[in-house]
């Protein structure tokens, strides 16, 4: 295993899984999330603080596509690792294997670092040098980056007020919270006939507590969804594209 590859193991707990008895995607989500800020942790480029300013990462875009799904009481393991390191941006992988140690999903995201006092993000050479540098592992991930999602629906399907349970640490939506509403805009029918097979979703800005979420569908085929949210019906705060099988 190379260097750079971190391996966390997991155990698909009942209160983990959904009515089919496989692990949710709000779950693994909080679990590459933990992945991520575990392995930054281990090599100290998690949080920094420069010229007074306190800097944290937070997750710009995701792309997960799956074969299958750990289901109850099932061990599983993810990799993560660095592909690339740009100034602003990282691109981070993630590799979920089942309990036999066979890859059944992969996952590409893109970090940025940002100040906690501007939003503005910070060059990450000139915030963790060689610490970050060194991180970049050539390990290939399978799956495309996250692509463009266009929505031109001029009515939205769903409205959700941003509440109390939706918000995280800097009293923002959690951006787990955004993946599961998605996920809540298909009746419970599409999931007991069909699994999901990819999911993007790329964070444009940031909603807090009382905006209110509207939810533009757009389907693009049989299985292929573009999804658009905008807060107060004004700014795109989330853009999506959900594909099952």
């Amino acid at each position: 295993m190379h260097a750079n590859i971190d391996t966390y193991r997991f155990v698909a707990a009942p209160f983990h899984v959904d009515f089919m008895q496989k692990l949710s995607m709000g779950v693994l989500g909080k679990h590459l999330l933990n992945c991520a800020d575990s392995y930054a942790s281990d090599r100290g480029f998690d949080v920094a603080v420069q010229h007074g300013e306190h800097y944290t990462w937070v997750l710009s875009r995701l792309a997960i596509e799956l074969e299958d799904m750990p289901r109850q009481h099932e061990e599983f393991s993810i990799q993560t690792w660095i592909e690339k390191i740009y100034r602003l941006f990282a691109d981070r992988n993630f590799a979920i294997l089942d309990k036999d140690g066979k890859p059944v999903g992969y996952v590409r995201s893109v970090w940025a670092m940002i100040s906690m006092e501007t939003r503005t993000p910070a060059d990450l050479l000139a915030l963790h040098g060689e610490k970050i540098a060194t991180s970049v592992c050539e390990k290939e991930c399978p799956i495309s980056k996250p692509g463009r999602v266009k929505v031109t629906a001029e009515s939205p399907v769903a409205v959700h007020q941003v509440r109390y349970s939706d918000l995280d640490i800097n009293g923002h939506t959690n951006s787990i919270k955004y993946i599961e509403h998605i996920l809540d805009l298909f009746p419970i029918e599409v999931f007991k006939e069909k699994a999901l097979k990819r999911f993007e979703i790329a964070y444009v800005a940031e909603s807090y507590y009382d905006d209110a979420l509207s939810f533009y569908v757009e389907q693009k085929n049989e299985n292929e969804y573009d999804i658009e949210v905008k807060k107060n019906n004004q700014e795109v705060v989330v853009r999506s594209k959900v594909i099952f099988k």
